[in-house]
C-alpha cells in the first residue's frame, strides 16, 4: 500500500489536517523551522570554525552564500521526519502559504533530500473542501518566493549583525539593531521628542444646558461678536500661543466669567436648523494588521498574543489564514456572510449588492484573502464551543467579515445655532434612522472619549425662532495637550501606512523593541527610554538611511520585486552591502570616526542635566554649586518621568548621602535604606576597598521603604534565617529570592525543596509550624496551576470541581473541561451551582462541535468509499476470469486495484 508524507509546521495543524486527508496519509510536523543561520560560535560545524564570516553565517565575498545549521533542538525532529520519508511514495510540503511557509519547505527539501515525487500543498484554510482543492491541484516549490525570504533573512541577519556589535562599543553592551526594528525606535522617540518640546495653551469656553418642551440638551459657544472662539486646535504646540495669522478670539477666565453671567440671564433664540443626511459603510474584513488594531483597541490584546491567539485559530479549523495584505472575500466567503446577515438580522439588513473591497496596501501580498471564519458556512461564536480570548477573538474576526456584507448605516446630522446677546452657541446631534452594519460591527478608535458611530445624540425638535430655556451656564478651562504616545495599534498602524515591514512581523518586532530595552508598554502605551534616544540619536547622525521610513519602505518593494520575479537578488544584496556607500563600508568608516561620550549621552532641553547611558544602566550628571554631581536613575525611569523637579531631588539625595536608619549592634555598621536602579534595598556598611560588595537585601512585595525601621532592616540584612529543624531532618529556612518569599527545607548534600510564601504569610514572621505546612502541600509539576478556590465534588461524578487563573482570566475546571468565568464574576462568588450550569453550556457546545466535524468526516468517507465500490465494479466488468496464481499474486492485484482506486478519487497531481 503506498503511503504519501504530509509536512506541516505545527501538531495542532497536523491533529487537524489529518482529519480531512483519506487513508493512507501520514501528516508530520517540522514544529516551525528546522534550521536557519547560526545563532552562536557553538552551532557553528567544525569544518567552517575559524573561517572570518561563519558566525555572522552569510558568505559576503562568495555570493552571499549561507551556512544553515540545523538547532540541538531540531535534530530529534529532522531525524523522525527523514524516517517517515524513507517509508513514503510521495512528499506532500504543506506549510503556510506566505513567504516565510515557502522558506520552510524550501528548506525540508534541502534538509531531507527526497529521492520521492515531491508537490507543494497550499490551502488558505483548514476546512474539507480546501484541503480537497489543494490535493488535486498541488503545485511546484514558487523559487521566486523563497528567494524573497531569503534575501529578507539575510538583510536582517546583515543589520543586526553588522550594527549591533558596533552599539556594544558605543552605547551599550547587548544592544542591538534591526532593519525595521530601528525604525520603529526612531518613531518612538521622534513622537516623544514632539511631547517634550510641546508647550501647553491655555484657553476658556462655555458649555451651555437648555431645554425645550421639556426635552434637555447642551451647546458650545463658538463666537463672539461674530469672531470665532479659538479651540485647541488653534494653538502652536511649539510655544503654546495661538497659531500666527489666526482671526480667532482667545477667551481668558475673566472674559468667559464675564460672557457666563450676561448669557445666563439673557433671551435665548434659534437662528438655524440644518438636519443633514449620512451615510456610513461597513469597513473591510480584517487582514493581518488590522487585526492587531482592533483587537488592541477593543480587547486589549498585545499584537504577539493576538498573532498567537489567531494562529490557534487557523491551526483547529476556525479561520482562514492569518498572515495577509488582502481584504479580498471569495465566492464562497461572501455567499456564508449573506447567510449570516439574512438568518440572523433579516434581509432588511442585507446589503441589495455584493461588496467588493480592494487592498490599498502599498506592498500587498502573501494570501490571496482576507482573515474570515473558516468554510463555505460562518460558525457562529456560540457553535464554535471557544472560550476566553480565542471566543472573543473569533467573534471579532466573525462579526467584521458579517457586517462588511451588510447594509449602509443611515444617519441624520443635525445642527442648530443659537444666539443669546454677543455669543453664538452650536448644539450638534445624530440620529440612527436605520442602523445597518452597525447592529454586527463598529470599529474601534484610539481616541477613548471618541463616541461610537452607533451612539445617538438627540436634540429636540427646534425650529428658527424657537426660544430655548437656559438651565445653566458653565464656563470650562481647557489646556491644550501633547501628541498622544504610540499605542500598540497606532504604532501597527503606522508601520503598515509607510509601508515598513511586513504586517506578520509587527507583533514580534514590538516584542523585541520592550525586551531589549528601548520602550515600555505602560497602560497600553509605548514609552521610549534614554537607551532608545541614545541609539536612534547615533543612527539619525551616522547611519540616516537605515532608520528612514522612506528608505525602509522602498527596501520592501525590492524584496515584493524579487519575489514576482522582476528585480535580480545577488546584485541587490551586492550593492546594499558592498557597494561604495554599503553598509560593510559605512560601519568601517563610522567605526572609527564615533565619539562613544558623545552617544552615551542623552541632553533634553528642558533638564538642567544631562542622562549617560551606563555600565548598570542610565544616571543622570550635573553641576550643583561647582560640584560635579552623578545620580543613579531606576531602571524604570523614563524621559516623559524626569522633570526638572524630580532631578533636583535625586541630586540633593545624592549629595546629603544615604540616611541611615541605624547602627548593627553586632558590627557597628551604619544600616542604610537607599534606592537602586531595582528598586528599594537596605545595606549594612559602605562599600570600600576592604568590602566591595556590602550586604545588601531588598524589600519584599507590600513594604513601603518609608515604614522599614532599623529592627526590620536587620531582619532582612540575616535572610536567609533559620525557622527549625524539619521532622525527616534537615532544617526549614526563610528566605527572599528573585521571585519573591519562600521556605526552603535543607535536606543536607546540596538537596533542598522550596515553596513560595502566600500572600497571607509575612516573610519576618512566618513560624516553622506555617513552613511546614507549605511543604507538605505538592508541589504541582510543571505548567500545572494551584487553584485560586476548591468548589468541591461535582454532583454527577463527584470529581473536584475548582477554580483557576490563567493567562486570559479566571476559569472553573472539572476533569479536561475549562469554562472561562462570565465578565463581572470572580472566583470568590462564584457559586457550585453557577459553575456546575457554565461547565455544562461549555460541554454542550464542545459536544455540537465535534458532531459537526465527525458529520463531515463521515459524509468525505462515504464518498470516497462510493467512488472505491464504483471504480472496483468497473474494474471487475473488464477484469478475465484469472486461471493460475498464487495467493500472493491476488493479493498483490488487489492492493493495486485499490490503490488505483484512491488515486481515481483524490488525485495528487495535475
Amino acid at each position: 500500500m503506498s503511503k504519501t508524507l504530509v509536512i506541516v509546521e505545527s501538531p495542532t495543524k497536523a491533529k487537524t489536517i489529518r482529519g480531512f486527508l483519506p487513508r493512507g496519509f501520514q501528516v508530520n510536523a517540522s514544529m516551525g523551522h528546522v534550521r536557519d543561520l547560526p545563532n552562536s560560535a557553538s552551532e557553528i560545524p567544525a569544518s567552517h570554525k575559524g573561517k572570518p564570516w561563519a558566525k555572522l553565517g552569510v558568505n559576503t565575498a562568495d555570493r552571499f552564500q549561507r551556512l544553515y545549521v540545523v538547532p540541538k533542538e531540531k535534530k530529534k525532529v529532522v531525524k523522525e521526519l527523514k524516517a517517515a520519508l524513507a517509508t513514503a511514495d510521495q512528499l506532500l510540503l504543506a506549510t503556510d502559504e506566505d513567504r516565510e511557509g515557502e522558506s520552510i519547505s524550501w528548506h525540508l527539501l534541502e534538509l531531507l533530500k527526497p529521492k520521492v515525487p515531491v508537490k507543494r500543498l497550499v490551502f488558505h484554510e483548514i476546512t474539507q473542501e480546501a484541503i480537497d482543492r489543494a490535493l488535486a491541484h498541488p503545485r511546484d516549490l514558487d523559487q521566486n518566493l523563497v528567494q524573497a525570504q531569503e534575501v529578507r533573512r539575510v538583510l536582517d541577519r546583515l543589520v543586526g549583525y553588522t550594527l549591533s556589535p558596533l552599539l556594544w562599543k558605543k552605547v551599550a553592551y547587548g544592544l542591538s539593531a534591526g532593519r525595521v526594528q530601528s525604525v520603529a525606535v526612531r518613531l518612538l522617540v521622534q513622537r516623544e521628542r514632539s511631547r517634550l518640546a510641546f508647550h501647553s495653551g491655555s484657553y476658556w469656553d462655555l458649555k451651555a444646558r437648555l431645554e425645550h418642551r421639556q426635552q434637555g440638551f447642551e451647546a458650545r459657544l463658538t463666537h463672539v461678536a461674530g469672531t470665532r472662539v479659538a479651540t485647541g486646535a488653534d494653538f502652536d504646540q511649539n510655544t503654546g500661543a495661538v497659531k500666527a495669522g489666526l482671526a480667532v478670539r482667545l477667551l481668558e477666565e475673566q472674559d468667559a466669567q464675564a460672557l457666563k453671567e450676561a448669557t445666563a440671564h439673557q433671551s435665548w433664540r434659534v437662528v438655524q436648523v440644518q438636519a443633514k443626511p449620512a451615510i456610513r459603510r461597513p469597513v473591510a474584513p480584517f487582514t493581518t494588521s488590522t487585526l492587531q488594531q482592533e483587537a488592541n483597541r477593543k480587547l486589549r490584546l498585545p499584537a504577539r498574543q493576538t498573532m498567537r491567539t489567531a494562529q490557534n485559530l487557523y491551526e483547529n479549523g476556525f479561520i482562514t489564514y492569518m498572515r495577509t495584505d488582502s481584504v479580498h472575500l471569495s465566492e464562497q466567503a461572501v455567499a456564508a456572510a449573506r447567510h449570516c446577515v439574512e438568518e440572523k438580522f433579516g434581509a432588511d439588513y442585507l446589503s441589495p449588492k455584493v461588496r467588493r473591497y480592494t487592498t490599498r496596501s502599498r506592498n500587498a501580498q502573501e494570501a490571496h484573502e482576507a482573515i474570515r471564519p473558516a468554510g463555505e458556512r460562518f460558525r457562529t461564536p456560540r457553535e464554535t464551543g471557544l472560550s476566553g480570548v480565542e471566543l472573543s477573538l473569533y467573534e471579532l474576526i466573525w462579526m467584521r467579515t458579517v457586517a462588511c456584507q451588510m447594509a449602509d448605516a443611515r444617519l441624520t446630522l443635525l445642527t442648530v445655532q443659537l444666539e443669546v446677546g454677543e455669543a453664538r452657541f452650536r448644539a450638534t446631534g445624530k440620529r440612527i434612522d436605520f442602523a445597518g452594519f452597525f447592529r454586527a460591527y463598529v470599529e474601534g478608535s484610539d481616541d477613548p472619549g471618541a463616541a461610537l458611530e452607533s451612539k445617538e445624540v438627540l436634540l429636540p425638535t427646534l425650529k428658527e425662532g424657537d426660544c430655548p430655556i437656559c438651565r445653566a451656564v458653565e464656563a470650562l478651562d481647557h489646556q491644550t495637550q501633547p501628541p498622544a504616545r504610540f499605542s500598540e495599534a497606532a504604532l501597527v498602524q503606522r508601520l503598515e501606512t509607510e509601508g515598513v515591514g511586513r504586517p506578520s512581523t509587527y507583533a514580534s518586532i514590538i516584542s523585541t523593541v520592550c525586551d531589549r530595552g528601548y520602550a515600555r508598554l505602560v497602560a497600553n502605551t509605548l514609552i521610549p527610554t534614554f537607551t532608545a534616544f541614545a541609539v536612534t540619536d547615533l543612527l539619525e547622525e551616522h547611519f540616516p538611511d537605515l532608520v528612514d521610513t522612506g528608505f525602509t519602505a522602498r527596501m520592501e518593494g525590492t524584496l515584493d520585486e524579487i519575489s514576482q520575479g522582476q528585480v535580480q537578488w545577488l546584485p541587490y544584496l551586492e550593492q546594499f552591502y558592498r557597494g561604495d556607500k554599503g553598509l560593510e563600508a559605512e560601519v568601517a568608516h563610522q567605526d572609527q570616526s564615533i565619539d562613544s561620550t558623545t552617544f552615551r549621552t542623552v541632553a533634553l532641553e528642558q533638564l538642567p542635566c544631562v542622562v549617560r547611558i551606563g555600565k548598570f544602566g542610565a544616571y543622570l550628571e550635573t553641576d550643583q554649586d561647582g560640584q560635579s554631581v552623578k545620580a543613579n536613575l531606576p531602571s524604570d525611569v523614563t524621559p516623559a518621568d524626569l522633570s526638572p523637579e524630580r532631578v533636583q531631588e535625586l541630586c540633593q539625595s545624592r549629595l546629603a548621602g544615604p540616611e541611615a536608619l541605624g547602627v548593627d549592634p553586632e558590627t557597628g555598621e551604619s544600616v542604610y535604606l537607599l534606592n537602586g536602579q531595582y528598586g528599594p534595598y537596605v545595606q549594612r556598611g559602605e562599600a570600600t576597598g576592604d568590602q566591595p560588595k556590602p550586604k545588601r537585601s531588598s524589600l519584599p512585595p507590600g513594604v513601603q521603604p518609608e515604614s522599614v525601621t532599623i529592627a526590620e532592616a536587620l531582619d532582612l540584612l540575616r535572610l536567609p534565617r533559620l525557622l527549625g529543624d524539619h521532622p525527616q531532618g534537615g532544617r526549614v529556612e526563610a528566605g527572599l529570592g528573585r521571585f519573591g518569599p519562600y521556605v526552603v527545607w535543607q535536606k543536607g548534600k546540596g538537596e533542598r525543596e522550596y515553596r513560595s510564601l502566600k500572600g497571607e504569610d509575612q516573610l519576618l514572621t512566618v513560624t516553622v509550624e506555617r513552613a511546614l505546612e507549605l511543604l507538605a502541600i505538592p508541589k504541582l509539576g510543571r505548567g500545572k496551576r494551584a487553584p485560586l478556590r476548591e468548589l468541591g465534588p461535582h454532583p454527577d461524578d463527584g470529581e473536584p470541581v475548582a477554580v483557576f487563573s490563567g493567562a486570559y482570566g479566571e476559569y472553573v475546571k472539572h476533569g479536561k473541561l475549562n469554562c472561562s468565568l462570565p465578565e463581572g464574576k470572580t472566583a470568590a462568588d462564584v457559586t457550585m451551582d453557577e459553575a456546575v450550569g457554565l461547565l455544562a453550556a461549555k460541554a454542550e457546545a464542545r459536544g455540537m462541535a465535534r458532531a459537526a466535524r465527525t458529520t463531515r468526516k463521515t459524509t468525505a468517507r462515504a464518498k470516497t468509499t462510493a467512488t472505491r465500490k464504483t471504480t472496483g465494479k468497473s474494474a471487475a466488468k473488464t477484469t478475465t476470469k484469472a486461471t493460475t496464481g498464487t495467493q500472493a499474486t491476488a493479493t498483490t492485484d488487489k492492493t493495486s486495484r485499490a490503490t488505483r482506486a484512491r488515486r481515481a478519487a483524490k488525485p495528487l497531481a495535475p
